[in-house]
């Protein structure tokens, strides 16, 4: 163990300038046998501290290194386990508890005494050493806790350094004086003897010459005693002169101590009424409201503008004096709470004095606004109130310093406010609408009433009188809810049909100048409104102190809530700031509340342009959508983009109806069995239909919505064209499809309406389509045995017979041929097509003028027809002479002068 101490000490100590005290082999408890080291150890350096630092072998080598160390300060417990019976486990408490096995008992024991000397020895401080017998815990010597050794090679002091320190290696002094000593000697190790002898002897000389120096010394030293002697000697007298100095001293020492304490008090005294002057003045400064200010809050004249702005000052600098920031314990002071109470007082003095006369302003303004109603109620104009803001704007800054100051009042008057101005706005909307909905209902530009709309007449008459307050009818279209008929005139439609159920297209039901007289109105109306309800949005934001603008992503939401029973749905307390949502919110609130009429008479005046011509939903939904988008532009949460949304639903519910009820009546539509069909009234509808929206809606912003529209419809015209052709017994079914949709066709191509152009290429097919299948049909076979005849001739081609043979058969030889051409000449051809012409023209109505069409292409097909029996005779018949009695020029000649004729 000493060879293990020592290269231990060597190898890992020394380089760290640590000596090692005591060292125990041992392993960890409970896992396999690797030891280690724990060694005790101290630094060389001071101050000294104090480690235990384990050791381990290193697994590539014989060398050892450090693998982990402690400061024993940091160590808690050592626990011995057993006192009594030896154990060689232990543990030692530090961050953790480490339990170790010792190869030996002793080993154990030396290792906890000399930790337990360390502690005593370096830290003093309170490990406990539990289950240790009590024998390795006896004191150090009295020695090694007063003094220290001062040489650097000394750790533990007196007669422990034997206990502790086994081994001590040489410093360098030592090792200099040995080599100077063996060099004296000549190295004469190998003789120890003689060596030692003379060591011997040297020892002895230097014994006795210390002996002689001392003797001789003797002398010296009683001189030196006496000299002492007489030192102290004098020291006594000096130390009873200062004892005299120091009592002649007391009194001055307790006079300068008074004067100093004096200076102090007068210091100290001098600094606190600085400071009291300080706080005096802050106070005077920023808590004393001027006279001028006080009487302006007391008796301030709130009408005129000098006095609202003198006012207005003297509540800014009230609000200044009792915001101002108090300094700690300034609340204590009775003045200060003296001022604060007048301070509160003179507020809520001014607060209900200047609440009392905005009521007085707001029940005045409500007053003079409805005496001039008068002059607006044959004018389609709604009053202006820009005077009354105005004159209100001035209270904008005490209004805002209500708000700060006193919630509770500034709420109150939003609630009076709100009441006052909805009973004026509702009376004068309702009064601009009841105007508008008159000069909807006059008359025409003829001057001549409109018939009432096909309702009840007691729930007509009541509504109207409620309308306009007079006996007049409510005026709309005749015939609104006759069912759709074809007539039965040979060449027009007898009388204009009724149209569809909400559509009343009719030109001489309703003409285009009483429509764009109601859009004129429409339009009128909200260009009236849409200024009336900025002006107070902008008008409240301003002289309530709400935040109007701000950048809002996404559409508006159409909730806006109620303020029915007078209060708002949020209340905030006093001094409590407002976000700036809640403040939007407020405003769109009271909006709702002041112009709560706005909505329903909007959505009445709808409802009556309506029923007057339902295609006024088209006039509606373009106005309406273009004062939605701006709105919206401006601010996509406001009341008026809000309403006017609302608003916008119900006329795109009143479009899509229109679009619905003209679809069922084309659905429903009935034709008469011995009239000719002609034009179908829905088709001649939707060219009017198509024409005004088109007209309407040019740069609109709800243009997709007609388009949408405009599939449905024609979707649905040719599917009832296709059915009443179908139906059709007076007229062929080609000729209804033929005439219909050519004039479907001519009225796309005309008004060309980009998103109905394959509805354009279609209804060109099916007019192509149908008006060869009606040629085709209707000419058939003229020269009907001549027709048969050459029918034969194409059999025998088609068995095989070659084409210049078909002449020898004997059903079909140049003598039968010639017989069947003399069954046709000219005269008989003419009078047939002429019978055809009149065919035709039978079936033709003259509005769509197709008779010269079908003519012309029938002629083709007739000199197709005889082209194709002339080929034949020259292929079958070939030099035999044979031809027509007619020719190709003969039937131009026939079909032009038939055409003239009639």
């Amino acid at each position: 163990m000493t060879a293990i101490k020592h290269a231990l000490q060597r190898d890992i100590f020394t380089p760290n300038d640590e000596r090692l005290l005591s060292i125990v082999n041992v392993c960890k408890a409970g896992k396999k046998k690797r030891n280690c080291f724990l060694c005790a150890t101290v630094t060389t350096e001071r101050p000294v501290q104090v480690n235990v630092v384990k050791v381990k072998k290193s697994d590539k080598g014989d060398f050892y290194k450090r693998q982990t160390a402690w400061a024993l300060r940091d160590l808690a417990v050592v626990d011995a386990k057993d006192a009594v019976k030896e154990n060689p486990e232990f543990d030692l408490h530090f961050d953790k508890v480490y339990k170790w096995v010792a190869s030996s008992t002793v080993e154990k024991h030396t290792f906890i005494s000399c930790i337990w000397k360390l502690n005593q020895r370096y830290l003093r401080k309170k490990i406990d050493f539990i289950n240790v017998s009590s024998q390795l815990l006896e004191e150090l010597p009295k020695v090694a806790e007063e003094s220290v050794p001062s040489g650097e090679n000394q750790s533990v002091a007196g007669g422990d350094e034997e206990a502790v320190d086994e081994y001590q290696e040489l410093n360098a002094r030592e090792e200099q004086d040995i080599e100077i000593m063996m060099e004296g000697c000549e190295y004469a190790i190998s003789n120890a003897e003689a060596f030692a002898e003379k060591l011997s002897r040297e020892l002895q000389v230097l014994d006795g010459a210390n002996i002689q120096s001392i003797m001789a010394s003797e002398k010296q030293v009683n001189i030196l005693m006496k000299l002492l002697d007489e030192a102290l000697k004098e020291v006594d007298q000096i130390e009873l002169k200062l004892s005299s100095y120091e009592e002649m001293l007391q009194s001055v020492k307790e006079q300068m101590d008074q004067i100093s304490e004096s200076n102090h008090l007068i210091h100290l005294s001098n600094t606190n009424n600085v400071k009291l002057l300080s706080e005096i003045e802050f106070l005077v400064n920023h808590m004393d409201l001027a006279k001028g200010h006080i009487k302006a809050l007391q008796e301030g004249d709130l009408t005129s503008s000098r006095g609202i702005e003198a006012c207005t000052n003297a509540a800014d600098a009230l609000l200044q004096c009792m915001n101002v920031a108090l300094r700690p314990g300034h609340d204590m002071l009775h003045a200060v709470k003296q001022q604060q109470q007048r301070f509160s007082d003179l507020r809520e003095h001014f607060a209900r004095r200047l609440a009392s006369h905005l009521n007085s302003v707001f029940v005045q303004q409500g007053h003079d606004q409805s005496s001039t109603l008068a002059q607006h109620s044959v004018e389609l104009t709604l009053p202006n109130h820009h005077p009354f803001h105005r004159d209100l704007l001035r209270y904008a800054k005490l209004m805002e310093w209500l708000k700060n100051t006193d919630y509770g009042k500034y709420e109150g008057l939003t609630k009076n406010y709100m009441d006052y101005l909805s009973r004026l706005y509702e009376r004068e909307i309702k009064d601009f609408f009841e105007v508008a909905k008159i000069k909807m209902t006059g008359t025409t530009r003829e001057g001549k009433k409109f018939a009432t709309l096909p309702r009840k007449e007691s729930a007509v008459k009541q509504e109207t009188e409620s309308l306009h307050g007079s006996s007049g009818k409510l005026t709309g279209s005749t015939s609104s809810l006759n069912k759709l008929s074809v007539q039965s005139s040979g060449n027009r439609r007898s009388q204009s049909s009724s149209l569809l159920d909400m559509g009343n297209m009719s030109a001489s039901d309703l003409d285009v100048a009483d429509r764009t007289k109601f859009d004129k109105i429409f339009e009128q109306v909200l260009s009236e409104l849409e200024p009336l309800c900025l002006a107070e949005q902008d008008f409240i934001s301003k002289f309530f102190k709400l935040q109007q603008h701000q950048n809002i992503s996404g559409t508006a939401t159409n909730e806006a809530e109620e303020m029915d029973g007078g209060t708002l749905s949020r209340s905030y307390p006093s001094g409590v700031p407002q976000t700036v949502s809640s403040e939007k919110d407020m405003i769109r609130q009271m909006m709702t509340k002041i112009f709560r009429c706005i909505e329903p008479e909007l959505n009445n005046l709808i409802a009556l342009g309506d029923k007057i011509d339902s295609f006024n939903s088209l006039y509606m939904l373009v106005k309406m959508s273009h004062h939605v988008w701006t709105a919206q532009n401006v601010d996509p949460a406001s009341f008026l983009s809000t309403t006017l949304g609302n608003v916008l639903v119900t006329v795109k519910r009143n479009f899509d109806k229109c679009i619905s009820n003209q679809m069922k009546q084309m659905d429903e539509v009935k034709i008469s069995k011995k009239s000719k069909v002609g034009i179908l009234p829905f088709v001649a509808e939707f060219e009017e239909f198509a024409a005004l929206a088109e007209s309407i809606f040019k740069n609109a912003e709800r243009r997709g919505d007609l388009d949408k529209a405009y599939i449905k419809l024609i979707r649905a015209v040719f599917v009832s064209v296709e059915k009443v052709a179908n139906e059709s017994q007076k007229t062929p079914r080609d000729v209804v499809m033929m005439e219909n949709f050519h004039h479907i066709f001519a009225t796309l191509s005309r008004l060309k309406i980009s998103c109905l152009e394959a509805e354009k290429k279609e209804a060109k097919q099916k007019y192509t389509d149908h008006l060869q299948s009606y040629v085709i049909y209707s000419l058939g076979q003229p020269l009907e045995k001549l027709n048969h005849f050459f029918e034969g001739v194409e059999a025998r081609v088609a068995q095989g017979i070659r084409e210049e043979e078909v002449s020898y058969q004997l059903a079909f030889n140049k003598q039968e041929l010639r017989k069947v051409i003399k069954e046709y000449p000219g005269k008989e051809v003419k009078k047939g097509l002429d019978n055809l012409y009149k065919k035709v023209d039978k079936h033709l109505c003259e509005e769509e003028n197709l008779l010269q069409v079908v003519w012309h292409s029938m002629q083709d097909e007739f000199i197709r027809q005889y082209k194709h029996f002339e080929g034949l005779i020259a292929r079958c018949y070939p030099g035999s002479g044979i031809t027509m009695e007619f020719t190709i020029q003969d039937i131009l000649d026939y079909c032009s002068s038939i055409a003239q004729s009639h």
